[in-house]
């Protein structure tokens, strides 16, 4: 077989096996050429909500590229993109007023972070410096590598990033410290916005802290004038067991930062909500102020008739009484592994469940997730571990039976791998 021209991400193909070819998906399962069945127990990389090919969002998606695939949306606007961001401002935390739409989730906060620094200059009040959470991960782009933790995912990369004020990360007992190095930090110098991911750091290692930290963020924020931005792209569309995490803490960010489950998993999509200040200090006569960013596919209409048919279905089926059910089955069995020695941090919060292998390297790069990896598939399951974080965060039809399968093979995996 000639080999393949695909370059993947986060591969390192000198090491990796063949790539799986999936040829199809219903639910919560994949599906090879030759009928082989996966659990997606990652959602496919946390992006899939209610389930792959969703029958009223393919419906949507269906309809409208029939009508308008695509359009240049600076000068130009249509009704998907009119509907969605009327809607996502009606489910979102009180005083976001406007919605800018982007591709990715990188994009979602390079656009948020672009906002905070514009809003302080054409206030006349240059910030220019941000603040983040130690072990946060924001993408890809040169500006979200620069706010994320500095390390293996993007050492290579140095030269082109800009310094941030970096506060450690709440662990339990010692969250005091981090919300003084916070308060420390906007003390010292003007600082422009505060970056985080609400209660939950997705590639960070599935790290989690309580809603009243977040609070407590909020509160600094407000009380400095820093511009307090939520990154929601994994969080956001139920993931914590509430549309959206910050609601947890009962909070609006003056910058809210969305994708992944946008359009139920089904295409790419990311919005930046915004506080009707920011977008009223780039509103000028002046073209200099312009806000200037955008891609070609900026609010794509086939992409945008997803979304709005996700919000369908949140709207019409009983989503939360799903969340709710995955969040207890999460819990009783991720409780069965408390006694377990091969396993320690045992953490959840909402549909999300995490735990750390008791071996002697960490980190991302711990020689035990490809292993993981590996015994994971071939017993027809989607985990990807985080070094040695295996965590599971499936799409919201999963059942209990697939649970069982999944939990069973992460305790057999610890038998055969630790």
């Amino acid at each position: 077989m000639t080999p393949s021209p695909i370059w993947h991400p986060f591969t390192q193909h000198a090491l990796a096996g063949p790539m799986t070819p999936v040829a199809s998906a219903k639910d919560a399962y994949l599906y090879t050429a030759d009928g082989h069945r996966i659990i997606d127990a990652i959602s496919s990389w946390w992006v899939v909500t209610h389930g792959h090919c969703h029958p009223h969002i393919v419906a949507a998606i269906k309809a409208q590229a029939e009508r308008l695939d695509q359009v240049i949306f600076a000068g130009h606007t249509h009704d998907p993109a009119e509907a969605l961001a009327r809607r996502l401002l009606e489910r979102a935390p009180d005083g976001l007023a406007y919605v800018f739409f982007s591709d990715s989730g990188s994009t979602s906060v390079e656009v948020a972070l672009k906002m905070a620094l514009g809003f302080w200059r054409h206030s006349g009040e240059p910030r220019e410096h941000i603040a983040v959470l130690q072990h946060g991960y924001h993408g890809d782009t040169i500006g979200t590598m620069s706010v994320g933790e500095r390390g293996a995912f993007n050492a290579a990369y140095e030269p082109l990033l800009f310094n941030v004020a970096s506060v450690p990360f709440p662990t339990p007992g010692a969250e005091q410290t981090t919300i003084d190095a916070l308060e420390s930090v906007f003390k010292e110098q003007a600082t422009a916005a505060f970056l985080v991911e609400p209660l939950v750091l997705g590639a960070g290692g599935m790290l989690m802290y309580p809603a009243r930290i977040l609070s407590e963020f909020a509160r600094l924020c407000r009380h400095y004038r820093v511009l307090f931005i939520a990154d929601e792209v994994m969080t956001g569309f139920g993931r914590t067991g509430r549309l959206f995490a910050c609601e947890h803490a009962r909070i609006t960010p003056d910058i809210l930062c969305l994708a992944k489950g946008i359009t139920g998993g089904a295409l790419p999509l990311a919005a930046t909500l915004c506080r009707p200040e920011i977008f009223a200090a780039h509103y000028s006569t002046d073209r200099a102020r312009t806000f200037f960013h955008s891609s070609s596919y900026t609010a794509n209409p086939i992409a945008c008739a997803a979304a709005c048919a996700n919000l369908d279905v949140w709207e019409r089926e009983p989503v939360m009484g799903r969340l709710a059910a995955i969040e207890q089955m999460q819990r009783s069995r991720l409780a069965a592994f408390a006694a377990n020695p091969r396993f320690r941090s045992l953490r959840q919060t909402g549909t999300i469940a995490a735990m750390d292998l008791a071996v002697s390297d960490g980190g991302y790069l711990a020689n035990v997730s490809p292993r993981l990896y590996a015994f994971f598939q071939k017993r027809g399951l989607l985990l990807r571990p985080l070094g040695n974080t295996i965590y599971v965060l499936p799409p919201y039809c999963i059942t209990g039976a697939d649970l069982d399968e999944v939990y069973a093979a992460i305790a057999e995996a610890a038998e055969d791998i630790v």
